[in-house]
């Protein structure tokens, strides 16, 4: 009985990782999505980023975010939601996701931006765009996923390393 016991507690626990890995991923495929939708702004505004909010506290809030600007380039609402966010943050914010508000109004041909104390960062594949509003993957290194202007997804935060990502 004891062994049965062993077996049934360690099924559960590959279950239950097997799951966040599920999560986790849809949230990456959900952050792709939603770039491949900023991606078809940017080529209709002239190269330019829209300009958005960080992130709404509520949905009736009037500034432009992720979810009211790049609705009508999607067909299926249900990519601003990451799998993972318990809380159900984008059903009274919108959307799972935060945008980097310092993206607002660029160019895509000249991207630029600073974060922390890092200086300026103009590589793309260091440019975080968008990701998770928290930490809803506490299983991945960073706890987050994030959308970097190269078009790649990723768990890591290359924005906040000193060195270029090559």
């Amino acid at each position: 009985m004891a062994v049965i016991a062993i077996l049934a507690t360690l099924s559960s626990l590959v279950w239950q990782r097997t799951q966040r890995t599920s999560k986790a991923a849809a949230c990456m495929n959900n952050l792709r999505q939603l770039g491949s939708a900023l991606v078809h702004y940017v080529g209709e505004n002239d190269g330019t980023f829209p300009t958005m909010a960080l992130a709404r506290e509520k949905k009736t809030d009037p500034e432009p975010a992720l979810d009211t600007v790049l609705a009508p380039y999607l067909t299926d609402s249900r990519v601003f939601a990451c799998p993972a966010d318990d809380r159900k943050l984008w059903q009274t914010s919108g959307t799972s996701y935060l945008w980097n508000w310092k993206l607002s109004g660029q160019k895509l041909a000249a991207l630029r931006v600073s974060f922390v104390a890092k200086g300026i960062i103009d590589e793309a594949s260091r440019i975080m765009v968008m990701g998770d509003k928290e930490g809803f993957h506490p299983h991945l290194t960073n706890n987050v996923n994030v959308l970097y202007a190269d078009g790649h997804t990723s768990n890591e935060l290359t924005f906040l390393d000193d060195t270029p990502t090559k």
